[in-house]
């Protein structure tokens, strides 16, 4: 995977990543359930130095397992998700992979809250499968 470029579904936000992801997480929590409003949220933990964005967006501050911190960054105007920032990582960002140009060559590596996900959801092939978060 090489440079990578996105945003949101209105245009009003565009990112772009230079260089590899850290990994790409598949997240069954409530949360990411309730943010995406899918059955998961698929993000790639990029480090913050490589992630450049133009636009605004807007943060929602939620709470994680942790008990700190997660800023649930959005569009405002057509109200994608973009990224999240949480505290016990703060040199990370976790870009929400669906609002990539280019999906090819994405592959998970790692399902975290395992133990949320949908019954009939099969696991991923190749992937680490974890129950509260990644173990």
């Amino acid at each position: 995977m090489s440079d990578r470029k996105g945003g949101c579904l209105c245009g009003a936000v565009r990112y772009e990543i230079r260089g590899e992801p850290m990994m790409t997480v598949v997240c069954h929590c409530t949360h990411c359930q309730r943010q995406s409003g899918g059955m998961f949220s698929t993000n790639m933990a990029v480090p913050a130095a490589l992630y450049e964005q133009t636009g605004e967006t807007k943060v929602f501050e939620d709470t994680g397992d942790s008990g700190q911190a997660v800023h649930r960054h959005f569009c405002g105007q057509c109200g994608s998700p973009i990224l999240s920032r949480i505290a016990v990582m703060p040199d990370v960002v976790l870009v929400k992979a669906g609002t990539l140009d280019d999906i090819s060559g994405l592959a998970p590596s790692i399902e975290v809250y395992a133990d949320h996900a949908a019954e009939w959801l099969l696991p991923i092939a190749g992937a680490q499968r974890f129950g509260q978060g990644a173990g």
